[in-house]
């Protein structure tokens, strides 16, 4: 049975959220029916794992993302224990990232982006459909006049859209240069958008950039020994800039160019680290907007006072929502707590 549209909500609070694994990377140029059929035909195969399937909850918000319960938890954790997957009669497509639900701190982010600094150098239309054949599973909105568009999709997608571009960047400004230079018509010349892959951004020649997600990089900082830590060893200094959903941090060495190379390992070190903690991590949302200033008041101090309770969970204060991000048993339990201290039930 399918679900069209359903939303990420409804799978988080239903009772059916342990049964329930995340697909990921499934083929977005296929019929929707199609791919149902082939998902649900894979988890119901028991050399995969798999088990009698409840429900495939396909499309989602998210391009390439189904939800599938199963109708016995153990079937959940056995799918998702089994590293590799791959839809039978799609020899060659990548393999699926299957995860439990309640493992994922989101599904889906949303990015606006300044395309207009590519407009001496190419048209943005042009630039739009390359990101859009390279990337498939990101949704874009119409390009508007001012060069700016908003991009929603997997972090991870996000992430290597992000890499796309400053290649992309780096790419037009060595050909630039190149047109200045005299000796720039014996280089190689080319209208190609895809740079060749050693080519390094401008930008990481001033020391390493990395790109989290913010709910991630603030449950590092702020809920973590492991972030300072890691600067203070490798005597390394990091400026840290929020825009929205994504946090770029630019870390930089502290004591200019002795060992440099300090640069790349804590990258590494921070890169690894909330990798894990994204599979780790799990994030419920109170929201306030349209709620009456009395009620929202009182998720407000509900929140505040269980905080000091729940110390490795971590609670963001916002105009019109509060997240609350930790592990899955904690976030529970703390809304749990919430919804009884403003004399509600939990869904």
């Amino acid at each position: 049975m399918r679900r069209t549209g359903a939303s990420v909500l409804n799978v988080k609070e239903s009772k059916a959220s342990e049964r329930t694994v995340v697909v990921a990377d499934l083929p977005v140029d296929l019929n929707d029916q199609l791919v149902t059929t082939l998902v649900k035909i894979h988890f119901e195969d028991t050399d995969n794992g798999g088990g009698v399937v409840e429900d495939v909850t396909y499309p989602t918000r998210t391009k390439g993302v189904a939800y599938v319960t199963f109708k016995e938890k153990t079937v959940a954790e056995n799918v998702v224990r089994k590293k590799k997957h791959s839809l039978a009669g799609m020899a060659g497509s990548a393999q699926l990232i299957v995860s439990h639900f309640s493992e994922k701190i989101f599904s889906s982010v949303k990015a606006v982006l300044d395309l207009s600094v590519f407009r001496s150098q190419i048209r943005l239309e042009s630039l739009v459909m390359d990101l859009k054949r390279e990337i498939p599973t990101l949704c874009f909105s119409p390009l508007e006049a001012n060069g700016r568009i908003s991009v929603q999709g997997t972090f991870l997608a996000i992430e290597k859209l992000k890499e796309s571009l400053l290649l992309k960047a780096s790419f037009l400004l060595e050909n630039s240069r190149n047109r200045q230079s005299p000796r720039g018509s014996t280089r190689r010349s080319s209208h190609s958008l895809k740079p060749p892959r050693s080519l390094t951004p401008e930008t990481t020649k001033r020391g390493e950039s990395l790109v989290l997600d913010t709910d991630t990089f603030l449950y590092l900082k702020k809920r973590t020994k492991f972030y300072e830590s890691t600067l203070r060893r490798f005597h390394v200094l990091c400026q840290e800039t929020v825009d929205g959903e994504i946090t770029t941090l630019c870390i930089k060495n502290a004591q200019g160019g002795s060992q440099s190379n300090n640069e790349k390992k804590v990258k590494e070190s921070i890169e690894k680290y909330s990798h894990i903690l994204h599979f780790e991590l799990r994030k419920e949302t109170f929201i306030l907007e349209g709620k009456e200033d009395r009620e929202k008041e009182n998720i407000k101090l509900a929140c505040e006072r269980l905080s000091l309770n729940y110390l490795q969970v971590l609670v963001n204060f916002y105009k019109t929502h509060i997240d609350v991000i930790g592990s899955p048993p904690d976030t529970y339990l703390f809304k749990k707590e919430v919804m009884e201290l403003i004399r509600q039930k939990v869904r």
